[in-house]
């Protein structure tokens, strides 16, 4: 079998070929979109590869997956063409493009890529075409016809007024001395260019874009019989300042200079590095309230996380977007970057004014409107863009306002606007105190609470945390959305209105004129003790008007002390739980020794299918939930789980069965061929309620009572008499 295995794989390797048995090199992004593109003009026969053209422009790219389906590039529509793939042409009367590009120099492979221009402008030079002919192996990124074009008339003179000095210098700045292919093109590698060292940058990005400069690689690896050409969409140009110098010498970043100087991240943007630069303008702080951009300027912490959250860690270059892509500043703040149509856009704002201004240590894109982090807010400025504006607006009016603006450390739990669909309460006393009690004397943050953990608010209470398996609550309410952590203090978006808690269980009861029955029975079943002294009681509380409705019999019932702390007992569970901790179903043990099965639907809470009526009445020991019925223990467990034997009758059960097969002996049943659902119907029965039962006989042993009418078998441990009022027992006798 281990021969015919290895016999196997080999088969397979062969007919997979090499490729299955030697992973080679991965490929790189760039590569991949090109395969994919491939993939999907093969139809049309050999290397044609699928072109999206964005309509209404002549920009081209070749197809990713997530491309080809949206068929949108920066929002806009495009059309499918099909071309040649790169290296490759037509022979008419065939199929797709069969035939590789004839081989030839760098200096006519420019006239078969389409590079006219280029080629055009280095015929003028006196030195650069006997180079593009004569030996050696270069590297050229030669800008498109349209890329020339597009440059403006008085760069163009000042080019070609001096062709041998400087065009032969730009066009020098585009060749590298030796070849280098797609799959060398790392992202945030530099390459050293002909025109004296000087460094060309690179990126090849994730969704296959390759950028030159910042110039856009439209196709790549035309092999030359003396190096390679890449096709680029612009012309490019020597880079020699920093992104530091850059800031010093522009009159619009005046406010942004200073505030660079006062954080100290003038180092960094001096020094080596690829780095993205949102450049905020002199317009971008003017509008921002006067107030705030003090505060913030006068802050080192707040100004530094204000500056690092519009430098990103690598340098992204315009080109690169072609659709929405989520990026991480300096100070951990996410953004989301994107385009529509040649318009960048940040949390899909149009405010990037000017783009892909080069630095030698990454590209700045001037922004015309402020990126203030949460970090650098007061608690007001947090709420501000939150769905909590009608809290605020209370906490204001409660004359609380200094607590959020200031330098306190301190948490907001701040309920949602819908709470309050129904108006806001009052401000008075009572309201100013709840207020207070929404305010944690700490900066916290919701990852780091843990269950059973106190937190003391302003208003003097300690109000208790609880996780839950998709929640966390403190108290009665529920933490709604992600924590935003300000400068001083955080804001916790919050489910409802939290209540903090006013006495013990029994306090509670006490003190609401719904549970008088209630707690006459909580003090006849003497369970007052425990519902009054520390703990963590869940209570399903019902009204006098569900006692009222109880049935004569079941009423009757209740006078057994024994039988009322029972049923009591099962009203009461033992862990607190919320409404806010009640997933689709939760099985809370009560301290009856039952489970009850607490639900969540449509909002509704629920308990053994009884709607709460009303949830979450808070105490030190627990939570009180009003419902208007009152919940019956399963007493005969067995009858109501027919798959399932009492623990008693499971065991000696288990026992009679070993002693059967200990010694080989047959079971017998009685006359009527007494089953498992018969003999689980007959537990807990009283003799006379027996009666109906059969004889189930394993070996001699009998462990169920007579069916003789006003009988009971005799038991080793003595004899019950047919008046007995007692449950019947089960024994092996």
């Amino acid at each position: 079998m281990a021969l015919f295995v290895r016999l196997l794989a080999l088969a397979l390797a062969l007919a997979l070929g090499p490729a299955a048995t030697l992973a080679g090199p991965a490929k790189s992004p760039y590569q991949l979109v090109l395969q994919h593109s491939r993939l999907r003009g093969r139809q049309h026969g050999p290397n044609v590869c699928a072109v999206q053209k964005v309509i209404g422009t002549n920009r081209k790219y070749f197809t990713n997956c997530k491309q080809w389906y949206q068929r949108k590039i920066c929002g806009k529509s495009t059309v499918i063409s099909y071309e040649c793939c790169p290296g490759y042409e037509k022979v008419p009367g065939e199929k797709g493009c069969p035939a590789a590009l004839p081989l030839s120099n760098l200096y006519e492979t420019l006239g078969v890529v389409g590079a006219t221009t280029t080629q055009l402008y280095t015929d003028r030079t006196e030195k650069l075409r006997p180079e593009m002919e004569g030996p050696g192996s270069f590297t050229i990124f030669a800008p498109s016809n349209e890329a020339w074009a597009s440059l403006s008339a008085e760069v163009l003179d000042s080019l070609v007024s001096n062709v041998n000095i400087e065009l032969l210098n730009a066009l020098r700045y585009h060749m590298v001395n030796r070849r280098v292919l797609t799959d060398e093109l790392k992202h945030g590698m530099t390459l050293t260019s002909m025109y004296q060292n000087s460094n060309i940058q690179i990126h090849h990005y994730p969704n296959g874009i390759v950028t030159v400069n910042c110039a856009r690689l439209l196709k790549a690896d035309h092999h030359a019989t003396n190096g390679v050409v890449h096709l680029i969409d612009k012309v490019i140009s020597t880079i020699t300042n920093s992104i530091q110098q850059i800031i010093e010498i522009e009159d619009t970043f005046e406010t942004l200079r200073a505030a660079v100087a006062a954080s100290g991240l003038n180092t960094m943007l001096e020094g080596n590095g690829q780095y993205t630069l949102l450049a905020p303008t002199n317009e971008a702080f003017e509008k921002i309230p006067t107030e705030t951009l003090n505060r913030i300027l006068g802050d080192p912490e707040a100004l530094r996380d204000l500056l690092n959250n519009h430098i990103l860690k690598s340098a992204m270059c315009a080109e690169a977007i072609v659709a929405g892509l989520s990026v991480e500043t300096l100070e951990g703040t996410t953004l989301e970057v994107g385009c529509s149509g040649d318009m960048l856009t940040i949390n899909g704002k149009a405010i990037i004014s000017n783009k892909d201004i080069l630095a030698t240590n990454g590209v700045i894109h001037y922004i015309d409107e402020l990126l203030i982090p949460d970090s650098a807010k007061t608690l007001f400025e947090l709420a501000a863009e939150s769905d909590v504006s009608t809290a605020i607006d209370l906490f204001r009016q409660a004359g609380l306002g200094t607590h959020l603006s200031g330098s306190e450390r301190l948490t907001l739990l701040a309920p949602l606007n819908s709470v309050f669909k129904d108006g806001t309460p009052p401000i008075n006393a009572h309201t100013r105190n709840l207020l207070r009690n929404h305010i944690i004397k700490d900066q916290l943050a919701s990852k780091y609470l843990y269950h059973g953990q106190t937190l003391e608010t302003l208003g003097g209470k300690k109000l208790r945390v609880f996780v839950y398996r998709n929640s966390l609550c403190i108290e009665n309410s529920c933490i709604a959305a992600h924590d935003k952590r300000g400068r001083y203090g955080t804001l916790f978006t919050m489910d409802r209105v939290l209540t903090p808690p006013m006495g013990t269980v029994m306090d509670v009861l006490k003190g609401d004129n719904r549970f008088s029955t209630l707690v006459a029975a909580i003090q006849s079943a003497g369970l007052t003790e425990t519902l009054t002294r520390e703990g963590a009681y869940t209570v399903f509380a019902p009204t006098n008007e569900a006692f009222r409705a109880l049935p004569p019999k079941e009423q009757t019932r209740l006078k057994s002390a024994k039988e009322l702390a029972n049923i009591l007992k099962y009203h009461i569970g033992d862990e607190i739980l919320v409404s806010g901790g009640v997933g689709a179903l939760v099985r809370l043990k009560s301290l009856q020794g039952d489970k009850l099965e607490v639900s969540l639907k449509n909002n509704v809470v629920s308990v053994n299918k009884e709607p709460v009526a009303e949830p979450d009445i808070m105490a030190t020991n627990g939570v009180v939930h009003v419902i208007t019925s009152v919940l019956q223990p399963p007493f005969n467990r067995p009858q109501e789980r027919g798959d399932e034997l009492a623990d008693s009758a499971l065991e000696i059960f288990k026992q009679a069965s070993a002693f059967s097969r200990a010694s080989q002996r047959s079971v017998r049943l009685g006359k009527s061929g007494l089953g498992l659902k018969s003999l689980q119907t007959c537990l807990g029965l009283t003799p006379k309620q027996a009666q109906a039962c059969h004889l189930l006989y394993i070996d001699k042993n009998i462990i169920v009572p007579s069916n003789k009418p006003g009988l009971w078998s005799q038991n080793s441990k003595g004899d019950l008499g047919s008046d007995s009022e007692h449950p019947a027992s089960f024994s092996v006798i």
